[in-house]
């Protein structure tokens, strides 16, 4: 196996399986401890020397089967099996049995060497009938196993109780609404408002008020999320954001949103491309504000997913206006906007009492002739920041109109380019050399410009 093994994390039903364990020792221990209570026939082949596998056996849990690991053996006992752990301590006699395994296409997990494995074992969390599995693809055990940590001091103690709730109800939710929509939006509602903190403390009439109460309360008609993404980086996205990513029915996004992010939306969401490039839309504004219209009128709760914030240079105002008039319900979740996260990212601070005192957020879209129609004089003034969204198009224009107006060639000026990402670059440079810095460098949008005295403030920080 040459390439990298990738893996699909799936929940395995054993309850009406069979499972072989083959090695007896602390090692074979560990993993025992994980089919215990998730599978009923466990057999064990191996000399047994940890006293947790002993135990088991004696009290009838786990089906000793012997001491002698003979291969034959084992070929015979893998058509019974869902799944065996190979976990001697014999590196080829492991590979020889998954090599058996592997041939009879039974799932096989040999303990510390990941290429003959076919599966691996998470770090898991477990909250009956919630688990929660982390994997690092077998790279980083360790990692897993401090993320599993951190995850668990964030999980309340009632978690079971919650999740038995909810499952105890589905029967009856189900025939009460048929609609399963409505249903999901009901779960939802109650997920995030206090009938799951009743159910979690164990009071469960009060629960069932609550859950009846979201279910009746669920409106017939949808809504649009106008939510900001922030500059790029995930770890960015409010817990509004986020919230709302993961309920809604359909996402509309553009060309400013990375996968990274849009690995964040709900699975199952519909995801609707209306990507905007300079000068090539997917779809025309009209059309993206009829879409919302459309889809939220046939009851769906539309994502409306912009990059920075949705009402600076966003277009989130048309956007909201055509809704609002249209009789729709809408939401707007403010996000950093580019110029906040990206000087922050950067080490430039957009205000600085010894040379700027005020910071002014400009767009630099052109005309369709390529030139800039801007108020020139009052941007082109000291003791300011200027903050230029879009404009590496015209960006010999605007570096040549604010020289024509009053700042001088050796103005201080940088693009930050995909700024608070991985692969953010920080070009620093004058009004006077920047066009040619610009195009030397092969810039590509996202971009932001910042013109400033500030610029000269720039430090060297570990942001990522």
């Amino acid at each position: 196996m040459k390439n990298e093994a990738t893996y699909l994390p799936i929940a395995m039903r054993l309850d009406d399986a069979r499972a072989l364990l083959i090695g007896g020792g602390q090692v074979a221990a560990n993993k025992l401890r994980l089919l215990l209570g998730r599978c009923h026939d466990i057999a064990v082949l191996g000399a047994i020397s940890d006293p947790e596998i002993t135990q088991a056996v004696a009290s009838g849990r786990v089906t000793h089967l012997g001491d002698a690991i003979e291969l034959e053996s084992v070929r015979t006992l893998l058509p019974q099996m869902r799944l065996v752990f190979a976990a001697t301590d014999e590196f080829d006699l492991n590979r020889e049995i998954a090599a058996l395994a592997r041939a009879a296409g039974v799932a096989i997990c040999v303990v510390d060497d990941q290429e003959p494995s076919t599966f691996i074992t998470p770090a898991i969390i477990d909250r009956t009938p919630v688990q929660i599995a982390i994997s690092t693809n077998g790279a980083a055990p360790v990692l897993a196993r401090r993320l599993r940590t951190q995850i668990e001091a964030l999980l309340p103690d009632g978690l079971s109780r919650l999740a038995r709730f909810m499952q105890a109800q589905r029967s009856w939710i189900k025939k009460t609404q048929p609609d399963t929509l409505i249903r999901r939006r009901a779960w939802e509602n109650f997920v995030d408002g206090r009938g799951a903190e009743q159910a979690l403390r164990g009071e469960e009439g009060a629960a069932r008020k609550s859950l009846e109460d979201a279910l009746n309360a669920v409106p017939r008609q949808g809504e649009v999320w106008l939510v900001g993404a922030g500059p790029g980086d995930p770890d960015l996205l409010t817990l509004a954001a986020l919230r709302l990513m993961s309920n809604a029915d359909s996402v509309l996004y553009d060309q400013l949103i990375p996968p990274a992010i849009m690995d964040r939306v709900r699975r199952d969401a519909e995801r609707v491309f209306v990507g905007k490039k300079r000068s090539h839309h997917i779809l025309p504004q009209d059309n993206i504000n009829e879409e919302l219209i459309r889809r939220a009128k046939a009851g769906e709760r539309v994502l409306r997913l912009k990059g920075g914030d949705p009402f600076i240079f966003g277009r989130g105002g048309e956007e909201m206006e055509a809704l609002v008039d249209a009789g729709v319900t809408v939401r707007v979740i403010p996000g950093i906007t580019a110029a906040s996260g990206c000087g922050a990212a950067s080490g430039i601070p957009l205000t600085h009492r010894d040379c700027a005192q005020s910071c002014i957020f400009v767009t630099g879209h052109a005309r369709a002739d390529g030139t800039l129609n801007l108020d020139w004089p009052s941007l082109a003034k000291k003791g300011q920041t200027l903050a230029i969204y879009m404009g590496l198009s015209p960006m010999a224009d605007l570096c040549a109109q604010l020289q024509a107006h009053g700042l001088p060639a050796d103005w201080p000026a940088a693009v930050i380019e995909h700024g608070t990402r991985a692969d953010q670059r920080v070009h620093v440079a004058t009004l006077g050399t920047l066009p040619a810095l610009v195009a030397e460098r092969g810039v590509v949008s996202p971009a932001l410009t910042l013109v400033g005295e500030v610029v000269n403030h720039r430090r060297e920080i570990h942001q990522f």
